[in-house]
């Protein structure tokens, strides 16, 4: 048993440690049986947030906390012109940093190629140089590709996010932004211990989403859980490339994100390493959810078409540039029905038990997709090596 507050901290680091990454809700249960309570618990975190020990994130609806990694001085790079908005980002990253500031983006390359910062935070709308010019730079540059770049704005965010991304962006921020979130994020790219952070990857996986789908079997009838898929994207991937695929789900992953910030923990958000995102929640919050991914999709779609070399979607007929249609790229959702569900869930748990011991209901992704609705043939396959995320077309998109 915990005996005093020191031994409290001591055993949370060990256990996030442990973990490389865990959620609140997790640790409440971990520590529960241990005599913490909730207040005491989430206070103890609060203190090794402040000390640096610990970045949190509001992940897939689920707080999440990561160690990190006691690193000598890294050094991050503002680039924004309002200087209030600097002096505040500059605050907002702390004093663990070693922080140069620059107010014109003419100058930001040369400081760039010269200092070699660890990170970018960088704004869209600059004199004599965009942030979008800035960031396409620094991410097409042998010498700098590693550089995490941060884009910030408040200009038309999707149509930008989906360039910065396409660009090589790690994240979007839009203004006005929360500082403790910029904070947050600066310190779990540079310092999270184990592998790099991605924002794709690390939505909820295999673990969570098993539990997720537990709590789905025992929740009331309102509460639905579906996959929110790109349709199509293997075909996209084939005609113009995995890497511009993976520049899709990229974005629909943080917009999916933004939309999230919206319900806190009443909507949860996880990944299939697919086309496939999972949802789940109040029937009226995930029909909300879905409607809006979808407007601002099909919103930035046709700046999706016509980077890909095709004219303004604006025309009554489009004029392509080749002869070949499009493909078109929609979002769909599809509702697991719980019966089903529970069916295919038991076929699982059949299966699982019969050949191994422990927690059978820690499913892998190949047994979530089959209770959920998938025909075992991905369109799409992310795996992770050597802490780069890459998709490969897979079975459906190669017939």
């Amino acid at each position: 048993m915990v005996q005093n507050g020191n031994d409290l901290k001591t055993e949370l680091l060990s256990t996030i440690s442990e973990k490389q990454q865990i959620s609140f809700n997790d640790l409440t249960d971990i520590y529960f049986s241990r005599g913490i309570g909730k207040i005491e618990l989430k206070s103890t975190l609060e203190m090794l947030e402040r000390e640096n020990a610990i970045a949190s994130r509001a992940n897939g609806g689920i707080l999440t906390y990561y160690v990190l990694e006691k690193e000598p001085f890294r050094k991050v790079l503002i680039v924004e012109d309002d200087k209030n908005i600097n002096k505040l980002m500059a605050i907002s990253i702390g004093k663990d940093y070693e922080i140069n500031q620059i107010y014109d983006g003419g100058k930001a390359i040369s400081f760039i190629r010269n200092e070699k910062p660890d990170l970018v935070v960088l704004d869209l709308m600059l004199p004599n140089k965009d942030g979008l010019d800035i960031c396409q730079t620094i991410k097409t540059d042998k010498s700098t590709n590693n550089i995490i770049v941060i884009l910030v704005s408040a200009m038309d965010p999707t149509s930008n996010r989906f360039k910065g991304i396409k660009y090589g962006a790690d994240y979007y921020i839009k203004k006005p932004f929360e500082p403790k979130e910029l904070s947050a994020l600066v310190n779990i790219f540079l310092r999270k211990k184990g592998k790099r952070f991605d924002p794709l990857i690390d939505l909820p996986g295999e673990e969570r989403l098993s539990l997720e789908l537990e709590r789905s079997i025992k929740e009331e009838s309102e509460y639905i859980l579906g996959t929110l898929n790109v349709d199509n994207i293997g075909t996209y991937a084939k005609r113009f490339g995995e890497k511009s695929a993976m520049v899709i789900l990229r974005l629909v992953s943080q917009l999916l994100q933004d939309i999230l910030k919206k319900y806190n923990n009443e909507l949860f958000v996880g990944f299939l390493n697919s086309t496939q995102f999972v949802i789940a929640g109040k029937k009226e919050i995930v029909s909300s959810t879905v409607q809006e991914i979808r407007t601002e999709f099909d919103n930035v779609f046709p700046f999706i078409l016509q980077d890909q070399g095709y004219k303004p979607v604006s025309l009554d007929l489009p004029e392509l540039f080749g002869r070949e249609e499009p493909p078109k790229l929609s979002i769909s959702f599809t509702e697991s029905d719980k019966k089903e569900r529970i069916a295919k869930r038991e076929e699982v748990l059949k299966e699982k038990s019969a050949s191994q011991s422990g927690d059978i209901t820690a499913y892998t992704y190949d047994e979530l997709y089959k209770m959920l609705g998938g025909s075992g043939n991905l369109d799409i396959v992310i795996t992770r090596e050597n802490n780069n995320v890459k998709l490969r077309v897979g079975k459906d998109a190669e017939q």
